[in-house]
């Protein structure tokens, strides 16, 4: 399970090195595109791993009729 937290860690690290690199605007369109679009890919890897991780909480808070015992995530 350590493999998918280090999986989505490196794409988090991978994807604030893209958009650094893309606002820098010192690349060159074509490779702007390229890179654009692997972080595209890593920020859907991402998106998935987050989701995945949300349902599985929600499982684990579940009472035992089935229902769900979740309370809104208060941000900040």
């Amino acid at each position: 399970m350590a493999k998918k937290q280090d999986s989505f860690e490196s794409d988090l690290k991978k994807l604030e090195e893209i958009v650094e690199i893309l606002e820098s605007g010192e690349l060159p369109l074509e490779e702007s595109l390229t890179r654009f679009e692997e972080g595209v890919k890593c920020a859907a890897r991402c998106r998935k791993t987050l989701e995945n991780a949300e349902l599985k909480v929600e499982k684990l808070l579940r009472d035992r009729d089935g229902g769900h015992a979740v309370e809104p995530f208060a941000e900040g």
